[in-house]
């Protein structure tokens, strides 16, 4: 407290700032999904209160809602909330740099300094007279570390030093400065001011008393009215600070500010605190302080220096904070895991569509090799909704070449594949939403009893249930027959189809061709999911016209039979080399990011690297082929086109047709009947008709040409 006798030199407390973890997030988010390499300065708001603790200051905080959301535009200004009590808004500006480098490197004070003739610029425009909260603008620079969710920052709460230093002439107790009956009617014209929405956040203010002891709080605007009828007028101002002996930040900014305007020298001062939301004039200080110039202020021109580069346990030093150990590590693995797919639109892929990508609802028929991988391989591309259908338990011989099974799985007879497939994708990644179904898939040439027609028939309306409720079939499993009924349903579904299959040394990787029946009409009606709904917008004008793709069994000659009969055990197995199935995997899902990210989709002819057609280099994930058939023995690997056939036991509209006529019994008679679909198709007129051809020798001796 300073006696009325001695002058002393105004000392300050500083501000303090306090960043809400949630500020951190959306620039994280804002940074990945909108900023990318951009540095450009973004407009951000603080809040601060009147000291409401008598034994803790107030600090200007940052909260979420503190940033421009993503989908403003970034130079605009947040909107802040109004006529709230406890959140005063300040205007500042954030400077986030891209490295730690650029973050040390940034020219500091020539960033105060700019900061601050904002402010001399308000002052001396008038703008700070009708928005006085400019008077505090502060400025933020950080660098964010996404990888590791480490952040440093530093503030600066810029203030115009007056030269000479004002000094304080006296600084007391508000109750002991005013009379009692002045003492309450400025408490209850404070409160008002306080409960009022329209002023409650105003941070700057007069307090006006009449002759008679009854106040009015007013505007600054109002200065020359209150002066003339020649009440007592004090300047206040909410003050952050609990300290006994020195008034808060804002008061400095605020002094240069009347003495320019209204050219005081002796401006008295209410330093406003409150005790658990109501006027404390007990902590409240009234003081008053001489200000003298000799500098001409009077002229935009003569700048004073500024300060004001906050401290951290009194050295001038940027602070640092980790969020790693304090997140929740669900929330933590899905902004990781999202982080790599977010970076490649800064610069390598901006039309990645990843909403697209983490909507696509995935059904992967197989959970061996290639189911375990292609799992895996989804995820990476940020696919969150797959489920795994199989019907095998987890063997001695599986962790090894199937990823995501452990030894644990194998104990006491195996766990279902499924099951711990699972649990795997969620130990990897807990927001998964993985499911899944153990089930045999029906296969044309294992005839099935009379006695389990009915099961069978519900493994076929369960199979044709989730094919319809997901948008991309991969056909993983490990015969061939058992890819026949699936290619059915995905045919007469329109389905996203990608079959991978292994040799012992190569591999084929192909995406199915539309339905033989398909039409905008037929996909929207059949379509359950939105991407399902978004496929079936797509125009078949011009691709109508081009032949359609083939499927997996367009090139076969022969109906699919049962392959694992009178096989040894190497014939049964898959034997492969450990090698092929991560690469047919991650071909197989690239080309299911192609073709949702295709403009036709499903109905996309197939392309090559060497394509006259322009419109396939200029599709950002680059061409999207038909088939690619792989060889490691040859390290080498092909693109091939085969278009579909109209005698397919799958795809083709005979066969497709014939099971929207008959359904589940047209299912069952080309299990139990492995002649049938040849005969049905054309197949059987074909081989015969090929057969019929005979070869005749000519017995001229001396002419060696064969004709056929």
């Amino acid at each position: 407290m300073v006696d009325d006798e001695k002058e002393t030199t105004l000392q300050f407390a500083p501000f303090q700032s306090a960043v809400d973890e949630g500020f951190w997030h959306r620039l994280s988010s804002l940074k990945l999904n909108k900023l990318g390499l951009d540095e450009s300065p973004i407009p951000i708001t603080g809040y601060f209160a009147p000291r409401s603790h008598r034994q803790v200051s107030n600090h200007l905080t940052l909260l979420a809602e503190s940033l421009p959301t993503e989908s403003s535009e970034q130079s605009s200004v947040p909107e802040p909330s109004r006529g709230n009590r406890n959140r005063c808004s300040v205007p500042g500006i954030l400077y986030n740099t891209n490295t730690y480098e650029g973050f040390q490197a940034l020219d500091k004070q020539s960033l105060l300094k700019a900061e601050a003739k904002k402010i001399w610029e308000d002052i001396h425009s008038g703008k700070a007279e009708e928005d006085s909260t400019i008077l505090l603008r502060f400025l933020v620079i950080s660098f964010a570390d996404l990888k590791k969710w480490s952040f440093h920052y530093w503030f600066a709460f810029p203030a115009l030093m007056l030269d000479p230093p004002a000094t304080l002439v006296t600084l007391k107790p508000a109750s002991h400065w005013f009379s009692l009956e002045e003492a309450e009617s400025v408490t209850a014209a404070c409160n008002e001011w306080r409960n009022l929405s329209s002023t409650t956040d105003i941070p700057f203010f007069l307090v006006s008393v009449d002759s008679n002891s009854i106040t009015t709080v007013r505007r600054l605007i109002d200065f020359e009215y209150c002066q003339s009828n020649g009440h007592k007028v004090l300047f206040g101002f909410y003050d952050p600070c609990h300290l006994p002996n020195n008034p808060g930040w804002p008061l400095r900014n605020f002094l240069l500010y009347i003495h320019v305007r209204w050219g005081l020298e002796k401006v008295p001062f209410l330093c406003y605190r409150e005790n658990r939301g109501f006027a404390d004039l007990g902590q409240s200080l009234v003081g008053e302080a001489l200000i003298s110039n000799s500098q001409g202020w009077k002229n935009n021109h003569n700048m004073p220096n500024a300060v004001g580069w906050e401290s951290t346990r009194g050295r001038k030093v940027p602070r640092f904070i980790s969020l790693a150990n304090t997140m929740d590590p669900t929330r933590l693995a899905i902004s990781a895991a999202d982080l790599n797919l977010k970076l490649m639109r800064w610069r390598a892929l901006p039309s990645l569509n990843l909403d697209l990508l983490s909507s696509a609802r995935c059904l992967l028929l197989g959970a061996g090799t290639l189911g375990c991988q292609v799992a895996r391989m989804l995820m990476a591309w940020g696919v969150r909704k797959i489920t795994l259908l199989d019907s095998g338990k987890v063997a001695m011989s599986n962790p090894l070449r199937q990823s995501l099974y452990t030894l644990d799985d194998c104990l006491n007879g195996g766990e279902y594949k499924v099951a711990a497939a699972v649990e795997s994708l969620k130990r990897i990644f807990p927001a998964v939403e993985a499911e899944g179904v153990v089930m045999a898939i029906p296969m044309p040439g294992h005839p099935v009893p009379f006695q389990e027609e009915n099961s069978v028939i519900e493994y076929c309306r369960r199979l044709q249930n989730l094919i319809d409720s997901h948008d991309a079939i991969f056909l993983l499993t490990d015969t061939r027959e058992s890819r026949w009924l699936p290619s059915l349903l995905c045919a007469s579904a329109n389905k996203i189809t990608i079959t991978a299959a292994l040799g012992f040394d190569s591999f084929l990787v192909m995406r199915h061709g539309a339905g033989p029946l398909s039409s905008n009409h037929d996909i929207k009606a059949e379509a359950l999911t939105d991407l399902s709904a978004q496929m079936g917008s797509v125009s078949l004008d011009n691709n109508g016209r081009s032949q359609r793709l083939g499927c997996y069994f367009c090139n076969d000659v022969v109906a699919p039979v049962d392959s694992t009969a009178n096989r040894t055990l190497d014939q049964q197995c898959t034997v492969t080399r450990p090698g092929l199935a991560p690469i047919a995997s991650s071909l197989a899902v690239e080309l299911l990011v192609g073709i949702l990210h295709h403009p036709s989709g499903i109905f996309t002819k197939a392309e090559f690297a060497n394509s006259t057609d322009s419109s396939s280099t200029e599709q950002p994930l680059g061409i999207l082929p038909h088939q690619i058939r792989g060889s490691l023995s040859q390290f080498s690997q092909m693109i091939l086109v085969g278009h579909a056939s109209t005698s397919c036991t799958a795809c083709s509209s005979i066969v497709v047709s014939e099971y929207h006529k008959r359904g589940m019994e047209f299912i069952l008679e080309a299990i139990n009947h492995p002649t049938y679909l040849e005969d049905l198709t054309g197949l059987t007129e074909l081989m015969k008709s090929a057969a019929s051809f005979e070869l005749d020798w000519d017995n001229d001796d001396d002419d060696e040409c064969v004709e056929i």
